[in-house]
Parts: C-alpha cells; sequence; structure tokens
C-alpha cells in the first residue's frame, strides 16, 4: 500500500512520460505492446486494463528519473481510486 505522500508525489508528476510494461492481452493471448503516454494515463489504463481484457498481474509503469520507484497494478488502482479524474488534468 502505497503511503499518502507517495500518493501524492505521483499526482504530482501525473505529466511525465511513463512506459508501461508487462502487460498481456487476453482476448489476442500476446504481450501488448503499448505506446508511451502521460503517467496519469498510465495509471488509469492499468487501473482500468482487467475490464479491457488485459491481464496486468505483473505490470509496471516506469516513469521518471532512474532510481524513481515503478508503480505496480496495485499502485495504480489505489491511485485511481484516490485521485481519478484529477490524474488526467493538465
Amino acid at each position: 500500500m502505497m503511503t499518502e505522500e507517495a500518493l501524492a508525489a505521483v499526482l504530482a508528476v501525473r505529466n511525465k512520460e511513463a512506459q508501461i510494461l508487462s502487460v498481456f492481452d487476453s482476448t489476442n493471448k500476446t504481450d501488448a505492446t503499448l505506446d508511451v503516454r502521460r503517467l496519469g494515463e498510465a495509471v488509469q489504463f492499468v487501473a482500468n486494463a482487467p475490464i479491457l481484457g488485459y491481464d496486468v498481474r505483473a505490470a509496471i509503469v516506469v516513469y521518471g528519473d532512474l532510481g524513481t520507484p515503478t508503480l505496480r497494478a496495485r499502485d495504480c488502482e489505489q491511485l485511481w481510486a484516490k485521485y481519478g479524474e484529477a490524474l488526467l488534468a493538465c
């Protein structure tokens, strides 16, 4: 579980570029290739991906400078539940 401080830190950098890795397309039975996108959009995608037919159990969201902690699916769900649409604001 992410701390309130960590959640707020991600919200503050929601417009940084992010890469989503290790997503499996359950419909096509292939590894999904996803474009680089804003961090807020990446969080939204991973949080809602199971509804869209993706398996994100192994997914990670990479953003920021080297050494910045990555986000896992559970982190994205927590962020989306707390901030929702605010993650998509520019």
